[in-house]
C-alpha cells in the first residue's frame, strides 16, 4: 500500500480540487464511486438480495448510486434510510430524486426504534452495504445508529462498508462502541491511515482501493499513480 495512503483531509483536497480546478462535476465523481463499489459486489458475488443502509450525507449518496447501479443489473437491492431522505442536499439529493423516479425500494425507519422493523428487512439478504456515516464522522454513532450498527453486526450476511466502517475513524483506526464490521471496504482515491492501522483490521476486512475519476496530473501531485485508484488494485485480506 504504500504511496496509496492519504490522510481524509487530503482525499478531501483532491475531491475539492478535481471539482474547482479541473470541473469535474462533483455527480460525476459520486456516480464513479457508487458504480465502483457495485463492480466489486458483483466481482464478489451476489446470492441474494442487498440491503443498503443509508445516512444524511454523501456516503448516502454513494449508497444510492449503488443501489442504482445493481437494480440495473438485476439484483434485488433496497435502500434503508435512519432520517428523511427528502432532506438530502446536493448530489446526494439528486441521486435520491433518481431512485424516487426510478422506483427503486426505499424504506426510512425514522420515529421509535424497533429492531423487528429493521429484522423484517434483513430477512434473506446476502449483503448488507454500510453508506451511513463516511469518513468525515468522528466519535460515537447517535442514537438509533449506534445500536442499527449493533443489529446489522449480528446478522449473518456479508457486510461491506462504503470508503470507511461506519464507528471507524479513518484517520486514527479507532473504532467506537458501535462500529460496523465489514468484511470488505471499498475506499476512494487512496486508503486512509486509519484503515491499515493493526486496531482496525477487525472492522475494514479486505480493502478495496477504488478509482472516481479524478485526474492523473492531480493524483501526481498527491504521489498517487492512477493505477493506485483502480477497482482490483489494492486488496488486503
Amino acid at each position: 500500500m504504500k504511496g496509496s495512503i492519504l490522510s481524509r483531509d487530503a482525499v478531501k483536497e483532491i475531491d475539492r480540487q478535481a471539482m474547482d480546478q479541473y470541473r469535474v462535476p462533483g455527480i460525476v465523481l459520486m456516480e464513479n464511486a457508487g458504480r465502483q463499489c457495485a463492480d466489486v459486489l458483483c466481482r464478489l458475488g451476489i446470492g441474494g438480495p442487498v440491503v443498503i443502509c443509508c445516512g444524511s450525507g454523501n456516503n448516502a449518496g454513494d449508497g444510492l448510486v449503488i443501489a442504482r447501479h445493481l437494480d440495473l443489473r438485476g439484483f434485488t437491492v433496497q435502500l434503508l434510510f435512519w432520517s428523511d431522505p427528502r432532506e438530502l442536499r446536493g448530489d446526494a439529493g439528486v441521486n435520491y430524486e433518481i431512485a424516487v423516479r426510478a422506483e427503486l425500494p426505499v424504506k426510512v425507519l425514522t420515529g421509535p426504534r424497533d429492531p423487528r422493523r429493521l429484522a423484517e428487512c434483513l430477512i434473506g439478504v446476502d449483503w448488507i452495504v454500510d453508506a451511513i456515516l463516511g469518513t468525515g464522522a468522528r466519535g460515537e454513532p447517535r442514537p438509533p445508529l449506534d445500536a442499527v450498527i449493533h443489529q446489522l453486526n449480528s446478522h449473518d450476511a456479508r457486510r461491506m462498508a462504503v470508503d470507511v466502517p461506519s464507528g471507524l475513524d479513518c484517520d486514527t483506526g479507532l473504532a467506537a462502541g458501535a462500529t460496523f464490521r465489514a468484511d470488505h471496504t471499498c475506499t476512494f482515491v487512496a486508503a486512509k491511515p486509519g484503515l491499515i492501522a493493526p486496531a482496525a483490521r477487525p472492522w475494514v476486512g479486505t480493502i478495496h482501493v477504488l478509482d472516481i475519476g479524478a485526474p492523473g496530473k492531480l493524483l501526481a501531485q498527491f504521489g498517487l499513480k492512477p493505477a493506485a485508484g483502480t477497482g482490483a488494485a489494492t486488496e488486503r485480506p
